[in-house]
């Protein structure tokens, strides 16, 4: 359709003295939108008590949103590269959104496969070219800063939740006037639960087309003033050649990395998916009353939130300085020190768990908003973005096993309200195992062997 031309890449060439500075924005508009993924616990437990399930069955829906993120970011990676980050995004916002919607379908409908069908498999979709989407663009932006530029977007997907966490409370006291977000035993009702995915739906769609429309790409040879390629590429692991999306899947570096990725993803993820009940969880008393009462813990998540957004851009900007494997090493075992913590004294105070919680999902999200950084180190950036989404299947892996692990415990231990710190040290430190497996992994990764770099470095150049 001619209308719909404008989204092509042709179209979305920035004109000559166009500022770099406006391009995060706009990945910021799309990343804080999907973002909303983060804040599935604050509803969880009003979905348990309306299908009338387990832990584990809703949070089923958490890992197929994640499953279909890597997936849709692996297949759909070349077909990003090509096309251009303003038409990924906009399908990006369509699948968002219509996810919302088949996903309030099948609330008020009472059909739980539906909710997986939206939310999941088709707002996955959504998450996984909206993810990719602005990466490789905002390298190519920022090619003497990769590990800022790219803080700069990622960081909205983590802040995601600091929004839609209040927003969904509010929501469902709105539409339900029975629900109290104050009170930790209240619950919304499946009417306010469809009114809130409704207004999700409808809410990012309109947020997503701003960064639609404002995104451009980099003209042919464009480069920030003073900048000097030479000196980026004396760095230790970056590559001056480039490497194909199919030739990385080939080495050893893309496999280790996809490791470290996983078990960084896999101890983060458990906690942020079961974050509001698990800090009431850990300070219930033998009466079985916790101390923390429901909007702290929702308060919680929404710290949490701002650690993950400010993992994602002051750790990713310090591995510009100190190099990404090393970042990586403090991720990895710094996590396990804190981790351990977590399991043995976190019960003992409040702040001890805060501190230790927050420091642990910073990390998760610098993971996050480094690792596009490494690819380009190691494999260039003639597809990294199409890379980026090959990698990103770690991510659907660590959504399966990560919210598995922790449910699978605590479905073993009691039932939602009932549970104690105690119950969760299994999975925490089955935890401290994972990220011991990420640390050795990213000490194995070496220089790309030059035999993966591409020959011909003029038709590289001619799909920049």
């Amino acid at each position: 359709m001619a209308v719909l031309s404008i989204l092509d890449r042709e179209h979305t060439v920035a004109p000559p003295g166009y500022s770099r500075w406006l391009i995060p924005p706009a990945a910021l508009a799309v990343h804080l939108c999907i973002g909303q993924a983060y804040a599935t616990s604050v509803y969880k437990t009003s979905m348990v008590k309306h299908f009338d399930t387990s832990q584990t069955a809703v949070g089923v829906v958490f890992s197929i949103a994640i499953v279909m993120l890597g997936l849709s970011a692996a297949v759909g990676g070349t077909w990003v590269e090509r096309n251009g980050p303003r038409k990924a995004m906009f399908v990006a916002a369509c699948f968002w959104a219509t996810g919302f919607l088949v996903g309030a379908l099948g609330i008020g409908t009472g059909q739980l496969w539906l909710v997986y069908l939206g939310y999941g498999v088709i707002g996955g979709i959504g998450l996984g070219i909206g993810y990719i989407s602005p990466v490789s663009t905002l390298i190519k932006w920022f090619p003497d800063r990769p590990g800022l530029a790219t803080g700069l977007a990622i960081m909205g997907f983590g802040g995601g939740a600091l929004v839609a966490s209040p927003l969904s409370r509010q929501l469902l006291g709105l539409y339900d006037s029975g629900y109290d977000p104050n009170v930790s035993t209240s619950v919304a009702g499946g009417g306010a639960l469809v009114g809130l995915f409704l207004t999700l739906g409808i809410g990012y769609f309109v947020i997503m087309m701003f960064g639609v429309f404002n995104i451009r790409v980099p003209a042919d040879g464009w480069a920030p003033d003073g900048f000097d390629s030479s000196a980026v590429q004396q760095k230790a692991l970056v590559t001056t050649g480039n490497v194909s999306a199919a030739n990385a899947i080939k080495t050893p570096q893309f496999w280790f990395l996809w490791v470290v990725l996983f078990c960084n993803v896999t101890a983060g993820i458990g906690i942020l998916e079961q974050a509001s009940p698990m800090i009431q969880d850990f300070f219930r008393g033998d009466g079985g009353k916790s101390s923390v009462a429901v909007a702290a813990a929702a308060g919680f998540v929404g710290l949490l939130s701002i650690f993950n957004m400010a993992g994602r851009f002051g750790w990713s900007s310090t591995s510009d300085v100190i190099g990404r494997k090393p970042i990586y090493a403090m991720y990895l075992g710094v996590g396990i020190v804190a981790y351990t913590l977590l399991a043995s004294v976190g019960h003992t105070s409040t702040v001890v768990f805060v501190l230790l919680a927050a420091v642990i999902i910073s990390f998760y999200g610098g993971g996050f908003a480094t690792v596009p950084a490494y690819l380009r180190d190691l494999f260039g950036t003639y597809q990294v973005g199409a890379i980026h989404g090959r990698l990103l299947t770690a991510w659907s892996a660590a959504g399966i096993a990560g919210p598995l692990i922790i449910n699978g415990f605590l479905d073993r231990e009691g039932k939602p309200g009932t549970l104690t710190a105690a119950a969760y040290r299994p999975a925490l430190f089955t935890m401290v195992g994972v990220l011991a497996v990420g640390f050795v992994a990213n000490l194995l990764i070496r220089s790309v062997s030059e035999r993966f770099h591409e020959k011909s470095e003029s038709s590289v150049e001619a799909t920049l």
